[in-house]
This record gives C-alpha cells, structure tokens and sequence, in this order.
C-alpha cells in the first residue's frame, strides 16, 4: 500500500512545473480595462489554468450535468479561503448529524501541510492512501496519451478531486479556487448552488495584479448566472469592482459583517479575523441548504453553528498545540494581510487573563498589558521562516510592530530555513516540494536588523532546521516554566512544525478548544 501510494504522489510531482509563468512587464502589463481573454493577449504570460479542464473531465467520462450535480460551494479571495470553506464544512457536517442532509461533504483546499491528500477530504477527513491512490491512477491512466499536454498538478489534482467526488456520491462540494478565480481550473465549474470572496488584497502580483482592481476582477471571476454569491466587507476599490462584475454576470451579490448571533466564547473566534470568515462560512451554509436541502430541514439553526463552532479545526492556521507548560501557536501566515493577524491572535492569547485588549483596530488607542497578577512568568518566543521572492525582511518586521503594538515581549527570535530535522530525514510526504532557497548569510542579516529595528535588545538566533527551532525554543526556559513560541511566515515552516510537533506530544488543543 505504501509503495502505490508513493507511485501516485510520484506521478503528481512530475506534473510540476519548475517556475511559475507571470505577466510580462512594461506598458503592456494589462489593467482593469483591458483584462486578459481566454484566447490570449501579449499581457498574460503561460497558458491559463482553466483551459484544458473541461476536455480532461469528459474525457474522464464526466460531463458538465456531472459536475452540476456535485452542488457546489465556491470560494475565492486573498486571506481567509480555506478557513471559510472549513466553516462551512463543520456547519453543514452539524447539520447533516441532526437531520440527515447532508448526508456526505466533499471538501477540496489548497495547499497541503503535511500529506497532499489534505487536499481532498470526504466527511472532514483527507481520503486515506489507498483510495487517494486509486483515484490519482484512475485519472492518470483514464487521460494517458489522449491529450497532449496533459494537466500540470494543481489541474490534476482538482481532476482527481471532482473524480473522487462523483465516484464517492458526495451531497455537497465545497470548492476553494487555486490563486485567482476567472482562469482558475476549479472555474470550470458553471453552475454553483452559491459563491463566496473572502478578504481580498494584494497577493499573487505577477499572475492577478498589478492593482487590487486587477486582483478582485480574478476573484469575481467565480460569479455565475442565477447563483447567489456573498462578499465580506472589501474596500472601496475592491467592493466597486465585485460590484461591477456581478452586475455584469446578472449576479445578486450582498456584502456581509460579522453576524451579530455568533457566540462569544467560542475558541474558534478567537482570532478576530476568524469572525469574519466564519459570518461568510454561516451565509453560504445556510444559503445551500435554502436551495438543497429538503423542506424539512432546510435552515441552519443556532444549534447547528454551536456545533460546527465547536468540531470545527483549520490544521495549521490559528492552530494551538500544548505539551505541559509548553504552548506552540501556529499559523500559516505569509502576506502581509495576514501576518499581523497571526501576530495578533498571538498577543491575545498569551496574555489571556491579564487585561488584554484587542489592537486589531489600528484607530484604538495602545495601552500596555495588565501583568500585575499572580501568573507565573512566561518565555515568548518567535520562530520565523520565509524564504521566498517576497520580501520576508518585511514580513517579520510586521510581525514585531504588531507583538510590540500589543505590548508582548519576545525574549528569543529564532530564524530557520524550512528543512525538518536535523539528520536530514526526508519529508514523510513524497510529494512535497520545498522550494530550493538559500539562507544566505545576506539574508539573514536583513532579517535582523528588520526585527531589531522594532526591537534592539531581542536575543535572535538563526537554525538550519526546523527541529533545532524548535529544541532551541524548548531549551529557552526550563522544563518546568511557561513558555509560548509563535511559529509564524511560511506554510513550509508550518507543515514541518507538525509534523514534528505530533509525534513529540501526547495531545494537541484543537482550534476550538481552550486549554
């Protein structure tokens, strides 16, 4: 079984493509008015993700009424994708536990953390080896030598996602887009029951941008005729666009808050940012099964979203593992629309309890934590790795305004690269791919003096893995003292701090569980 399972995930690495195509630079870099076509334009670079999708699926023997019938959720945005969708899965789970619809959920993100069959879950869980491998051989064989080129590996892994799903009767299909939304392969996909845009901003420049109009074109891009679609609150820029885009596609689109009704002490909302994606996840559940479900049962209750609230775990992201007095927080943040909201989750939660207020608004004003009670002394400490083509200096220089914004003090910065353990064991998941970027020296020189331009006295050090991260944030303070380490900046990083994480502890605090 492991070997077939190590063929399957060796013919997904052979679909990838070592660099990324980008649009092409100077005045022909396309803007709002002259979006790239489908037929192709001098301003988009590569061929578009979506095409070539469709032949692939009826190949396969799938048809456009196939999919239909996958009654699908679709989300696209910059921030806040997965988390939505995995809203929505636990609030429909809820419901399909209470009434019997529905029945079966298929769940498909991007990108994985630990095994690529995260990806793809049935009933809130990753499909085991076997099947995952049954699946990638049928789709693999089922388009051999019949279209050429063949699917590069996102297309094929959303082809063996629909595959899977109409293969397994699932009830339900809740779609996070790639990176874009108009090209993107999960595009293919013309008759949603309902769509959703999380937070949009400024990501994937080279393939969406240059502007923010040109990335929320992308994301509309999602819209479909007749189906009803949900905005989080955008800016002014973004909303006109959406706005435009809607109209266009003869869409009826509402922006939402934050639910009023949602419970306050739910461990799942404690990230502030986590209100929102939940309130869209609440608008999409409820508005599938106004349009699926049987009469019966067809409103989701307050019951349902308690529930949901409290099964609901986003692996990776807002995630708390806690070993004794020894508590990691988790989070794939790696933009800069996310960075200071995991840095924020971090400060509320490590000074729980001692007069914490919430700094998420920048217009309220700073006030520096009440630590005057009788908690025992706590050891802060932050691991950071972004080794990429973005500018990682910045990223964790946004990290340390916002700790130091909320008054938390860091004793120990630790930098690492994104290899795992320190003899170097290979990933456990043969299709991960960590990119080949070199912690130059240079490197980590301008990651120092971003952080110790916010902070001058922080101890930093540097780690060439992600296990001596780790032993050296342990070893910061004793055994016997509190210690809470931030790991933050990079989806690699937190991949790998998992895995080494579950097999170094006897039990792992869910998002949604306090401790």
């Amino acid at each position: 079984m492991e070997e077939l399972y190590s063929s399957a995930t060796a013919l997904l690495n052979s679909r990838r493509r070592k660099t990324r195509p980008s649009l092409t630079g100077g005045s022909k870099i396309h803007g709002l008015d002259s979006m790239p076509s489908i037929n192709g334009t001098p301003s988009l670079k590569g061929t578009p993700s979506l095409i070539g999708v469709r032949e692939w699926l009826q190949e396969l023997g799938h048809s456009d009424d196939d999919l239909n019938r996958l009654n699908v959720i679709h989300v696209s945005g910059t921030k806040g994708k997965g988390s939505t969708c995995a809203f929505v899965n636990s609030f429909l789970k809820a419901h399909g536990e209470r009434t019997g619809f529905p029945r079966k959920i298929g769940l498909y993100t991007s990108p994985h953390l630990k095994y690529v069959q995260e990806r793809i879950q049935i009933d809130s869980r990753p499909m085991s080896e076997i099947l995952f491998a049954k699946y990638v051989f049928e789709v693999w064989h089922g388009l051999s030598g019949k279209i050429s080129p063949g699917p590069r590996y996102l297309q094929l892994l959303f082809l063996i996602s629909v595959h899977a799903f109409i293969r397994e009767g699932i009830d339900v299909a809740i779609y996070e887009t790639h990176s874009g939304g108009e090209y993107d392969a999960t595009n293919v996909i013309q008759k949603p029951v309902v769509t959703g845009v999380t937070t949009i901003g400024m990501d994937h420049v080279e393939q969406l941008g240059p502007l923010i109009e040109n990335i929320a074109w992308h994301k509309a891009g999602i819209f479909k005729p007749d189906s009803p679609a949900f905005s989080t609150f955008q800016e002014p820029a973004v909303a006109t666009v959406l706005q435009q885009r809607a109209k266009e596609k003869n869409v009826a689109l509402q922006f939402i808050g934050v639910n009023p009704t949602l419970p306050h002490d739910a461990w799942a909302l404690k990230p502030e940012v986590q209100k929102m994606n939940c309130s869209l996840g609440i608008a999409l559940a409820s508005t599938f099964l106004q349009v699926k479900a049987p009469r019966d049962c067809c409103t989701l209750t307050s019951q349902d979203i308690v529930q949901g609230l409290e099964q609901f775990l986003w692996p990776g992201r807002f995630h708390r593992i806690v070993d004794g007095n020894h508590q990691w927080f988790l989070d794939g943040a790696h933009n800069e629309l996310s960075i200071p909201k995991a840095a924020q989750w971090f400060v509320g939660a490590t000074l729980e309890g001692q007069g914490y207020q919430d700094l998420s608004d920048p217009n309220k004003v700073e006030v520096e934590a009440d630590v005057s009670n009788t908690s025992p002394p706590c050891t802060r400490v932050l691991i950071f790795s972004h080794i990429s083509v973005r500018d990682g200096a910045a990223l964790l220089k946004g990290v340390a305004q916002a700790l130091h914004r909320g008054g938390v003090q860091i004793q120990h910065v630790i930098l690492s690269t994104y290899e795992q353990q320190q003899d170097g064991a290979a990933s456990m998941d043969p299709c991960s791919k960590i990119p080949e970027q070199p912690f130059s020296a240079e490197l980590q020189k301008d990651y120092i003096e971003a952080y110790r331009s916010i902070d001058p006295d922080v101890r930093i050090s540097t780690e060439p893995t992600i296990e001596g991260a780790l032993n050296l944030a342990r070893e910061t303070g004793s055994r016997d003292d509190r210690m809470h380490a931030l790991v933050t900046g990079s989806l690699y990083l937190i991949g790998g701090a998992l895995r080494l994480l579950e097999k170094d502890t006897q039990g792992i605090i869910p998002n949604n569980i306090a401790a």
